[in-house]
Parts: C-alpha cells; sequence; structure tokens
C-alpha cells in the first residue's frame, strides 16, 4: 500500500520517541433539533461513497468556485445557503485545520448538498510525520471514505522541504477514486515552482496556497506564476487572508477560477454562568465564550464578487 518503514524514515520523517502530544480546540453547534443517527462501526447505507466527480453544484455557474472552510455543522450550513460551491470540513483552525471527528462528517454530510472536502492532518504543527502519525492519516483517509466524504485534504513534506513524494503516493492512491488536494503545506517549501510539478507528477488536482506568503494578497505575484505555469492541468486555488476587500484584486491578479476563504464572524457564547479563571486552551487561545462561526452574509458577498468578475 505504501513504502516501507525504512522509507519513511529515509525522507525525513521524525522517529518514533518525537511524537508531539497536542490537543485542539472545538466549537460548540446550538439551535438545530437533534436527528438519529447512525452509531455502527460499518458506515450508514444512506450515505454512499462518493465517485469523487460531483465538485460543483448543478446550477451553479460554470465559471468560478467558492469553497470555505468551516469546523461545524452550522457553519457548512451556512456556507452552502451563502453560496459555497464546497466545503472543506476541518477541526481546528486556528491551528490552520486538522481532522475532524467523522460524527461532525457524518452530521454535515445529512445537512448540507454540497460537496465536502475533508482534511487528513493528525495534528497541528510542521507537515513532517511520524510512522504512526502516517498509520493515523491512512485510517483516517479510509473512515472519511466510508462516511461520504466528497474529497480529501492532506501534505507532507520532507525535512528539507520537498514534497514527500513516497508518502503523498500511497496517500493519493489509498484516497482513490476521490479528488484529492494539496493544502497550505505548499506554503512550506523551498521551490514552489519544483513542488507544483511534483504535484502534477503525483495526481494532485488542486494546490490550495497563499503563494508562499502571510496572505494570498502579499503572494499574489506568486500564484499568478504558478496560475500561468499550471496551464490548467491543475488548479491553483488562493486561500489565506481572503475578504471582501481583497478578493476581486486576488482574483484579477491571479487568474484564478477557485478560491479558499473562512468567512467567519465572532459570536457570543449562551452561557450565563462564566468562570474567567479558566480557559480550555493555551493563554493565547481565542475565549470559550466568543464563537467563530461562518458568516451567511460574508460568504454571499464574496460569492457576488467573484460572480461579477468571473461569470
Amino acid at each position: 500500500m505504501g513504502p516501507s518503514c525504512s522509507g519513511y524514515l529515509c525522507s525525513g520523517r521524525r522517529p518514533r520517541d518525537e511524537e508531539p502530544d497536542t490537543a485542539a480546540p472545538h466549537e460548540g453547534f446550538q439551535g438545530r433539533k437533534e436527528q438519529p443517527l447512525h452509531t455502527d462501526s460499518a458506515p450508514p447505507a444512506a450515505v454512499p461513497v462518493s465517485s469523487g466527480k460531483a465538485e460543483t453544484l448543478p446550477g451553479a455557474p460554470c465559471g468560478f468556485l467558492m469553497e470555505v472552510c468551516v469546523d461545524s455543522v452550522e457553519s457548512a450550513m451556512n456556507a452552502e445557503r451563502g453560496g459555497a460551491g464546497r466545503i472543506e470540513l476541518c477541526a481546528g483552525l486556528l491551528e490552520g485545520g486538522t481532522t475532524p471527528s467523522m460524527g461532525i462528517l457524518q452530521v454535515v454530510k445529512q445537512s448540507v448538498q454540497i460537496p465536502v472536502f475533508v482534511m487528513i492532518r493528525p495534528r497541528g504543527g510542521d507537515f513532517l510525520y511520524s510512522d504512526r502519525e502516517v498509520e493515523v492519516m491512512k485510517a483516517d483517509i479510509r473512515l472519511a471514505k466510508h462516511y461520504g466524504a466528497d474529497g480529501l485534504v492532506f501534505g507532507a513534506l520532507t525535512e528539507d522541504g520537498h514534497i514527500d513524494k513516497d508518502l503523498c503516493m500511497s496517500l493519493v492512491a489509498l484516497c482513490r477514486p476521490l479528488p484529492v488536494t494539496f493544502h497550505r503545506a505548499f506554503d512550506m517549501v523551498q521551490d514552489p515552482m519544483a513542488a507544483l510539478e511534483t504535484l502534477l507528477t503525483l495526481g494532485f488536482e488542486r494546490v490550495l496556497t497563499s503563494g508562499c506568503d502571510s496572505s494570498a494578497l502579499e503572494g499574489l505575484p506568486l500564484l499568478k506564476q504558478l496560475t500561468d505555469e499550471a496551464k490548467g492541468r491543475i488548479v491553483v486555488m488562493p486561500g489565506g487572508g481572503i475578504t471582501d476587500k481583497n478578493l476581486q484584486r486576488i482574483l484579477e491578479g491571479s487568474g484564478a477560477t477557485e478560491f479558499h476563504c473562512s468567512a467567519r464572524s465572532s459570536r457570543d457564547s449562551g452561557m450565563k454562568f462564566r468562570n474567567s479563571s479558566v480557559a480550555m486552551g493555551a493563554s493565547l487561545a481565542h475565549s470559550e465564550y466568543s464563537l467563530k462561526v461562518t458568516d451567511v452574509t460574508k460568504v454571499r458577498t464574496l460569492y457576488a464578487i467573484a460572480k461579477d468578475i468571473l461569470v
């Protein structure tokens, strides 16, 4: 199925005794009536494994596609209502996105009609993975396919900042027949143009990138170069700090026809009793009493801007 353990170590991944121990924050979901859920270990019959073909909604404008990253069922529903053509489902957005639970995938699939691409990232931090972390990624890919994922999103690098070809090849094969996106690990590579050709060779359908800079706006020159070099062979999808203030410039300047955003707003918690002396994460983490949720109005605004430019 994949290269041997010795091959993993030769590619520069951490040895087994250097596993990080991280925990990701989570977001609550309120206001939705309970629905019966399947709790068996087998996948629910009502959620078939995707063929990997349905990447846009029937009737959606063919000139562009907006992907919204979400970490809750509420956000997924809001993204669809606002006009998103695809969802990237994650946990731990404060860490850039980690693998979501299969429970949230199952309920999101019951709640929206647009394609749901699932993040496969076992932890926050860098993209240099140990053997055991690779096994977790493979297990999560199998489960995500079982529970109806329409596509998968992952990335892995070697210690010297190149695409980990052996690992990515084995993971792409495991993902098939679903489409695969290489995520913003791309922004950490040593040679972006060479990395793009590697992704083409490996069979990735798209790459999510800020142009190897702090935001898609800052990385716009490289985004343009990547889009031109791709020549339609792979989708170069700008992402990172995209708002209604900069979307037009990013789309016009890059030539991209897909883009990635979060479009979130803060909402106050419904908790009446609050213990201000305790935090559930690091001291710099956001308050438990302020929830980040995809904003329907923001999604609609971004949709309208893209439609005006690209359709």
